[in-house]
């Protein structure tokens, strides 16, 4: 079985939500190629996923990709006004890490806000809302939308004419990586506790 179809094992679902990286061909950090082609590179295994990043955390405390090598890392994508899929997917994380018990310290649960013009300031109240272990990421616009296209997680701003405030429509992607930052895979918006801390649990046994 190839690397590719055994990631693409690990999601079968729908993956635009409310509120959605590197690619082969080199773009400007502020734009970022269509939905419907990151998740099929995604689906498909074409390209990297992943990579280097350094941005700022909850506490302003400039964090680096590396700091969690030796753990697995989720890597999660969303923002703090997203009204349902973000905050649940964040329990089902904290859920399963729950339930891992100990094992758990063998996980770096990572949030990273695609809306860091209003994201900075309440991050860490919101991520103090899930696992303890949780660490909230956010850096300029310019940094999150280049840290996301590594990634392919696709992510838009959705105005609301009426209020003129906006909502983000983006992939909600959970992506597991491993001990030594390499890419394992990916599940979907609303997987279960139950599924995450399967999967969890058989990565942290290799």
């Amino acid at each position: 079985m190839s690397a590719s179809r055994a990631r693409a094992l690990l999601v079968v679902a729908p993956l635009l939500c409310c509120g959605p990286a590197a690619v082969a061909t080199e773009q400007p950090a502020t734009s970022q190629p269509s939905a419907a082609q990151m998740m099929d590179d995604l689906m498909y295994g074409r390209g990297s996923v992943g990579g280097p990043f350094t941005l700022t955390d909850q506490s302003g405390k400039p964090r680096s990709d590396t700091e969690f090598r030796g753990k697995l890392m989720i890597v999660y994508f969303g923002y703090t006004y997203c009204p349902d899929v973000c905050p649940t997917d964040l329990m089902a994380i904290t859920q399963a890490l729950d339930a891992l018990g100990s094992a758990a310290e063998g996980v770096q649960p990572v949030f990273i806000t695609i809306d860091p013009e209003r994201d900075t300031k309440g991050l860490a109240d919101y991520v103090s809302s899930f696992h303890h272990s949780l660490v909230g990421l956010t850096g300029t616009p310019d940094e999150i939308r280049k840290v996301a296209n590594a990634y392919k997680a696709f992510y838009v701003k959705v105005p609301d004419e009426r209020s003129g405030e906006y909502s983000l429509d983006h992939s909600g992607v959970i992506y597991l990586m491993g001990r030594n930052g390499e890419y394992l895979g990916y599940m979907p918006p609303q997987t279960s506790p139950d599924r995450l801390t399967e999967i969890l649990r058989k990565n942290l046994a290799k």
